[in-house]
């Protein structure tokens, strides 16, 4: 097991640490965004994620990776990189997942390259969560959530420059090198965010090898200017590529090349009542490459694939407050085109327009009570572009919802009540995908969601508890059927019920131990069977030692069996193998602070080399030895080193 800092690694890092050590500038440290682990007051339902917290396993290579740490997530996984994340059992489009404001789309038609694919968490700062249709915000209303990756603006009060980088070496030749840094004044800033990680094969439990190798990068510039106290211009750019081997595809993912690019200006304080005004713009493009012969021995009938996707949107929205109201309006707009290469070049063969207009209001009832309510309406038009097709689709999606919250007088408990109503639109790979059936573009019909959801939150200084317990129905819920040798898509009516808790206490002076659980059922109504793709009950417990420059955390994620299953039902990228059986896996980590800037850490996941595999794992190809219907296994031990420095 490797676990050195490559020589070129070291210089790059004592290139830095030079760099800092020349200039002998007053260096400004960004303000601590803490991560939660329960709805913050005031934030019912909602929850957010600091990129930059040091988590109990090696760094994440995807956004999947990343958001598979919050309870109530799941992913689904072909091997060592690039899985696509599930929500309370829902998947793809019934997750709204924005980087930078913008929506993101694959080109692949079996979703090997996912939105959370192309974002490298390590490039933002904070991630925030809002699950079930509980915002009109952000685009057509999400019926399992809506995640936004977002970079903090910078703040400088004296020209400076700050940032940090930080170097990674493990095993299955796993490196990572990520730096991120900012240079401004009063009047603006330049930040630059790159990334580059790389892994070979790994190795589960009982020592099979499993392809998974990947090499990925990712930079981008951010420039910001403050013309005003109250004005904001930010413009992004930012691209990245990469590849990936699967275990569990025909293909391989030899190309995963983005580039971004977005525009945001605010405006606080334009009058009396109207406290901000902000408008957005954004441009992402991707173009993938997938074939069976770059990265595994090519078999005897070569295969290549080129599809891409260009999406550009728009958001106009303000803020208006007037004694204990405040609403949030506005309007927004969205293209999004799928694309094949050909000898002639690209050409289209879906287009997605969506034009809404929506209005979220909150307002104070008494000091203890709280109402949030918010209504959108979407025009959504689609056109198959595909040869001999053209055809199109028009629909009108009405979208509410309504949440009451209230904290008790004197006590540290906060209730909240909610019910949300959306209708989703058929996404490209349910309407055009190989997958979907030659029918699905005039026969498949809009989802229909309402959803109940409500909790609790109890927070004191030394014990933090919250729960939530949520009712789904889905009618014309969307659904894979692989039964046959021809696959189709199929409305059902389905219904899906859960919950989720979490707690952190910290019993002693240098102790603290928290957990989260998460367990979600789903019913087909229509054919009286299980929903397929249901994650199974899954705890997560850890428990932290810290004194003085020391931290250390033991921590354990249970997952218990799953046996119900519909066979051969799912999504477009995943389906019901069979039953599947639970697991516990038992990880260490240790990071010294050497002072407020360096810190090493190290760490061992799954300590005991536990043999598992997810339920939501796909099967591996057979191309690499698995046998039909075999799920991949996961990592087997891996240890890994961390050195961070911050400036």
């Amino acid at each position: 097991m490797a676990l050195t800092i490559s020589s070129f690694s070291a210089k790059k890092l004592a290139c830095i640490i030079a760099l800092y050590c020349a200039t002998q500038v007053n260096f400004l440290h960004a303000e601590e965004i803490m991560t939660v682990t329960a709805p913050p007051h005031g934030e019912a339902g909602k929850s957010f994620v600091n990129t930059k917290e040091k988590y109990h396993s090696q760094p994440f290579s995807d956004g999947a990776g990343l958001l598979s740490t919050q309870a109530g997530f799941s992913q689904i996984r072909n091997s060592g990189t690039n899985g696509d994340p599930v929500l309370r059992g829902m998947f793809g489009s019934r997750l709204n997942i924005l980087a930078d404001g913008g929506n993101l789309q694959g080109g692949c038609g079996s979703r090997m390259d996912s939105p959370t694919s192309y974002i490298s968490p390590d490039n933002f700062d904070l991630v925030e969560i809002v699950k079930g249709p509980q915002t009109v915000l952000w685009g057509p209303m999400a019926s399992a959530g809506t995640i936004l990756f977002e970079r903090a603006s910078e703040h400088f009060a004296e020209p400076g420059m700050k940032g940090s980088v930080s170097l990674l070496r493990g095993n299955n030749g796993r490196a990572d090198q990520d730096i991120s840094m900012s240079v401004g004044n009063q009047d603006g800033w330049l930040r630059v965010d790159a990334n580059r990680s790389v892994a070979d094969d790994y190795k589960s439990g009982d020592g099979t090898r499993v392809p998974g190798l990947w090499k990925k990068w990712n930079a981008g510039v951010t420039a910001g200017w403050t013309p005003g106290e109250k004005t904001l211009v930010e413009l992004a750019l930012s691209g990245g590529d990469g590849k990936a081997r699967y275990a569990g595809r025909a293909m391989d993912g030899s190309k995963f090349q983005r580039k971004s690019a977005s525009l945001k200006i605010e405006q606080r304080d334009l009058t009396e009542h109207i406290t901000k005004l902000s408008w957005r713009s954004y441009y992402n493009e991707t173009d993938h490459v997938m074939d069976n012969f770059s990265l595994r021995k090519p078999p005897a009938m070569k295969m290549a694939s080129e599809p891409g996707s260009v999406v550009y949107g728009t958001r106009l929205s303000a803020d208006w407050e007037k004694d204990d109201a405040l609403v949030t309006f506005g309007a927004d707009a969205q293209q999004r085109q799928h694309r094949k290469m050909q000898q002639q070049g690209w050409k289209a063969d879906a287009d997605y327009r969506q034009a809404g207009l929506f209005a979220e209001w909150q307002e104070t009832l008494t000091g203890n009570s709280k109402t949030v309510t918010g209504v959108r309406i979407d025009s959504i038009h689609s056109s198959d572009l595909r040869q001999n097709q053209h055809a199109s689709r028009q629909a009108t999606l009405p979208g509410a919802f309504a949440r009451y919250e209230y904290t008790f007088p004197d006590m540290p408990v906060k209730i909240w009540s909610g019910v949300g109503y959306t209708e989703r639109f058929p996404d490209y790979w349910e309407l055009f995908s190989g997958k979907a059936g030659s029918t699905s573009f005039k026969q498949l019909k809009n989802e229909k969601t309402t959803q109940w959801d409500s909790g609790i939150q109890y927070q004191t200084d030394e014990f933090d508890f919250w729960a939530s317990g949520w009712l789904n129905r889905v009618n014309d819920y969307i659904l894979f059927d692989y039964s046959s040798p021809t696959t189709r898509t199929e409305n059902v009516d389905a219904w899906t019920v859960g919950g989720e808790m979490g707690s952190a206490w910290r019993f002693a002076a240098d102790w603290k131990v928290q957990s989260t659980l998460a367990w979600v059922r789903g019913e087909n109504l229509s054919q009286h069977s299980p929903l397929p793709q249901m994650p199974p009950l899954e705890a997560k417990v850890a428990l932290t030692w810290s004194k003085n420059q020391w931290e250390s955390t033991l921590s354990w994620r249970g997952v218990a069996s799953q046996g119900r299953v519909a066979k051969d039902k799912g999504n477009v990228t995943g389906r019901d193998l069979g039953r599947s059986a639970g697991f516990g896996v038992l990880s260490w980590d240790a990071y010294y602070h050497v002072n407020e800037r360096f810190t090493v850490g190290a760490g061992l996941d799954n300590l005991f080399n536990k043999n598992y595999t997810h339920h939501l794992n796909g099967a591996g190809n057979k191309q690499f030895g698995f046998s039909t219907d075999q799920k991949i296994p996961e990592p087997g031990r891996t240890g890994w080193v961390n050195i961070e420095y911050k400036f």
